[in-house]
């Protein structure tokens, strides 16, 4: 389908190249639409020359009166090539003519419509092999694409757009038969088949796959030997279970040094916590500086997991320090969490620049550390290795606190005592600059992980701060986002929510609600997640091809409907569900549940073996098949206090259900003895007898 696709698109370029002299571009007047929307994206680009539209039905019932092609373009708030495109094309009133004479332009917020950007990402993937944001693409006045591509230098996108539009005038038959070849292509992209074989998990070859994925391993700094890189954490959190319950100490060795190798380097802020989005080179050191809210929520529980194996206190200070940065920067006062910070700050002299907020030179890092340059200039690297453009350094380590304590001679308390200063004294300073653009918004899928990265932590950590967030964004959720019917919003702003929820609202939302039962043992929690389940099934989920789609039944069609199945920075939503509807058939005896989520798994597997780092998230949905899976199930007056014990340790195959009077829930069920607080371990439908104290319940667990 590619070849043809491809062989397609050079026909029209190559049609597009006998046009005539060009006709002197004329001004046009504009009118800019977006300064009525919510979306900082789509606020960024209100005040340009572009007579811009939101998508929405009377933006594409005007495309289909007036018969013009539409101008998809689609990005997002933290996206520094975006910005780049702006200044360069959509602020130039000559490409503004452009645009606005034959053409309907539409901007798109990826984050707040990521089903139609999966959709033109898909076709520009097929038109083009690749595809990335900016995304820019030409369609029909019905929306089917015609021609596309990400960033385009000024003169190019003029250029484009006039051939494009010369087709469209001239030969209009060539461009909706190659939307009709492409609209094909779209729709077979992310088909999943009914899986008919048989089941038989236990013996998935999943060391095969593993055997390839060690092969992209990078030895000397961890993650993949590739560039730019990204911190992809549902890989390393399967691999940190596969690694444990298989006694597979090279990958357990890959996982640790990847998590060290990340908190070192530049893509790390040193200074105010929280990662970047990715890694420009293959070490970790120059990051793409937006910092991305489900970057650090997943990167929370990721660390969070590994303390709990290593007691490591590197570990325990990223997720302190990056859920600092969370509150003092990503947090609003209704407890929600904002989505990103741009990549793009200002600098003294006025003007934005990648990096700028975070960055320092030798003479400003002299001047503030004073005394104590010598030793700081040893754990964060100024000289050569740290220094990144013209005389600009990048805060980096490459030595562990033991190791500089040892070469420098300062004691592990007062190198502590003087990094903790250091910090403080360069977040003031770095305070007084212009901070990166915030995107205020907020999304549902989001927060779920930012909740469940609380929650994470809190079990391991015991901060009771930590709950206490968790608790106000999971009510922030359930009274702003959760409508009576059922419903999930995906967006909010000033208090307004407008868009209709995804697949991935409700899985990521169903996830965190039932991590947020496992450590108040409060049944609204998994009460609502099963509600919100039996809503998915019946609004998202496919009798056919027993896969949910991304979007609801309720929702306008786009061009084609799509099934999101593949891993990517995030769990894919149908990879989150499964694993849901796995924990929730425990919980509540539904059979149907571990039916769907069975045959979902066995639909992907196939793929699975070619590509396991694509499908890292269904792997552990995959382990609780083929290990043992312990039901946890704790009752009586020290049933929270226990359940805290338990859930310090790194248990991956457990679920968690208790309460501290007698249930309703099937787990619960005649289980409450008064007087007394029991502790039921169960596995295959068998359960041992039950004990008082933790470390009795957590050998039986380990047997």
């Amino acid at each position: 389908m590619r070849i043809i696709i491809s062989f397609l698109l050079s026909l029209v370029i190559l049609s597009s190249c006998n046009s005539q002299k060009k006709e002197p571009v004329k001004k046009y007047k504009y009118t800019n639409a977006l300064i009525n929307e919510s979306s900082p994206y789509l606020l960024q680009h209100a005040h340009n020359p572009v007579n811009w539209r939101a998508w929405n039905d009377e933006t594409l019932e005007e495309a289909k009166k007036e018969k013009k092609l539409l101008i998809i373009s689609i990005g997002y708030a933290a996206c520094h090539w975006c910005h780049v495109m702006e200044h360069e094309s959509f602020e130039d009133t000559t490409v503004a003519a452009v645009m606005n004479k034959h053409f309907i332009p539409v901007k798109v917020d990826r984050e707040e419509r990521p089903d139609i950007d999966q959709v033109y990402i898909n076709a520009v993937q097929l038109m083009t092999g690749s595809a990335g944001w900016p995304l820019n693409v030409v369609a029909l006045p019905d929306g089917r694409p015609v021609f596309g591509g990400t960033y385009f230098k000024k003169d190019q996108w003029i250029k484009a757009l006039e051939q494009m539009q010369k087709i469209y005038e001239t030969e209009p038959e060539k461009l909706y038969d190659y939307a009709n070849k492409l609209e094909e292509g779209i729709k077979s992209m992310d088909l999943v088949k009914f899986n008919t074989s048989e089941k038989d998990f236990s013996s998935f070859p999943i060391q095969n796959g593993i055997k390839k994925w060690k092969k992209s391993f990078s030895k000397a700094f961890g993650g993949y030997n590739r560039a730019p890189k990204f911190m992809m954490p549902n890989n390393w959190e399967y691999l940190l279970r596969y690694s444990i319950q298989q006694n597979d100490e090279e990958i357990k060795d890959q996982v640790f040094i990847t998590l060290d190798k990340m908190a070192y380097g530049g893509l790390y802020d040193q200074v105010g916590g929280g990662f970047s989005r990715y890694s420009t080179d293959t070490n970790w050191h120059i990051p793409h500086f937006e910092k991305m809210l489900y970057d650090n929520a997943q990167l929370v529980s990721l660390y969070s997991h590994a303390y709990q194996v290593t007691k490591n206190p590197l570990y325990e200070e990223v997720v302190r320090e990056t859920l600092n940065f969370v509150a003092r920067e990503m947090t609003n006062d209704e407890g929600a969490f904002y989505s990103s910070l741009d990549a793009d700050s200002m600098t003294k002299e006025g003007h934005l620049e990648e990096g700028a907020y975070y960055v320092f030179t030798k003479e400003e890092l002299e001047s503030l550390v004073g005394n104590d340059f010598k030793l700081f200039s040893e754990y964060y690297n100024i000289n050569d290795y740290g220094k990144w453009e013209g005389d600009k350094y990048v805060l980096i380590r490459t030595k562990s606190d033991e190791e500089i304590s040892e070469k420098e001679g300062v004691s592990i308390k007062d190198l502590r005592s003087k990094k903790k200063k250091w910090k403080e004294i360069l977040l003031n300073y770095r305070e007084k600059r212009t901070r990166p653009r915030l995107d205020d918004k907020t999304l549902t899928s989001w927060n779920a992980l930012m909740l469940k990265g609380y929650v994470d932590a809190y079990k391991t950590f015991r901060n009771k701060e930590y709950l206490n967030t968790a608790l106000k964004n999971a009510v922030f959720i359930a009274t702003k986002q959760l409508q009576n019917n059922g419903t999930l919003f995906h967006n909010y702003k000033d208090g307004k929510s407008s868009i209709n929820g995804y697949l991935e609202d409700y899985a990521t939302v169903i996830e965190a609600f039932v991590s947020l039962y496992e450590v108040t043992l409060d049944a609204q929690w998994i009460t609502k997640a099963k509600k919100l389940s039996d809503y998915a099934i019946e609004n998202f989920f496919d009798n056919e091809k027993h896969m949910f789609y991304f979007t609801s039944k309720k929702d306008v069609k786009l061009v084609t409907r799509t099934i999101e199945y593949r891993d990517n920075v995030i769990p894919s939503s149908n990879s989150i569900m499964a694993k849901n509807l796995f924990v929730l058939s425990h919980h509540f005896d539904e059979r149907n549940y571990d039916t769907i989520a069975q045959q979902m798994l066995h639909n992907v597997l196939p793929e699975v073996e070619t590509y396991p780092s694509g499908y890292s998230n269904w792997l552990d949905l995959l382990s609780n098949y083929q290990d043992n899976f312990y039901e946890v199930v704790v009752v009586g007056n020290d049933a929270v206090l226990k359940v805290g014990e338990i859930n310090t340790h790194y248990l991956p195959n457990k679920l968690i259900a208790g309460s501290t009077t007698e249930q309703s829930i099937p787990l619960l069920e005649q289980r409450y003895v008064d007087g007394e607080t029991l502790i039921y371990i169960c596995v295959n439908n068998a359960c041992k007898m039950p004990v008082s104290k933790v470390d009795e319940a957590l050998k039986l667990l380990k047997d």
